[in-house]
């Protein structure tokens, strides 16, 4: 049966992410209400690696601490390189709909992260909300090796939680208004 021995044999030579996307994924989202307009919010809509506050030590010991992204980000195509202290992914842009909806699919992984967890994709979701604000939500998309999935699945849900909530703080603080001293 030399014909099921070659599809075998491309199956494992196809791209991580590509047979990522063949297994099960799991997606998480997290959601912050910010007190600006969608448009303000899209506008300073940030990666994760660009925000320069530190992340705290648990974040640091749970994932790899982003340096600085390289690339174009603003269409659909566009690919981003994303640095880390001990790799790097490149995602690309897959959809747009300002002020709305902004997503990607990761399309190449050379960073070790948790055990085995391949990233596949995420987005950026804004709704806008009575009196001005808007809720924004941040999906990760992944598909975890560890095993067994029922007592790992709780862990990586709670690590890409406080991801996207130090992402989410450090964004929702450039929107707040500086308080001034009393005269």
């Amino acid at each position: 049966m030399p014909i099921k021995e070659n599809a075998v044999a491309r199956t494992f030579q196809a791209p991580p992410a590509r047979i990522a996307r063949m297994q099960s994924s799991t997606s998480v989202v997290t959601q912050m209400v910010f007190a600006a307009p969608p448009a303000q919010v899209w506008q300073g809509l940030l990666f994760y690696e660009q925000i320069q506050e530190r992340p705290p030590l648990l974040l640091r010991l749970l994932l790899p601490v982003p340096l600085r992204t390289e690339g174009a980000k603003s269409q659909v195509g566009h690919q981003v390189k994303c640095v880390y202290e001990c790799g790097n992914l490149i995602k690309r842009i897959t959809r747009i709909d300002a002020p709305r909806h902004y997503e990607f699919d990761v399309v190449e992984q050379n960073l070790k992260l948790g055990g085995g967890l391949a990233l596949i994709g995420g987005c950026y979701t804004l709704r806008s909300l009575e009196g001005g604000g808007t809720e924004v939500g941040i999906t990760t998309r992944y598909v975890s090796a560890m095993r067994p999935g029922w007592l790992w699945r709780p862990v990586e849900a709670a690590a890409c939680h406080m991801f996207h909530r130090h992402l989410l703080s450090a964004m929702r603080r450039r929107f707040q208004p500086v308080s001034g001293g009393s005269s």
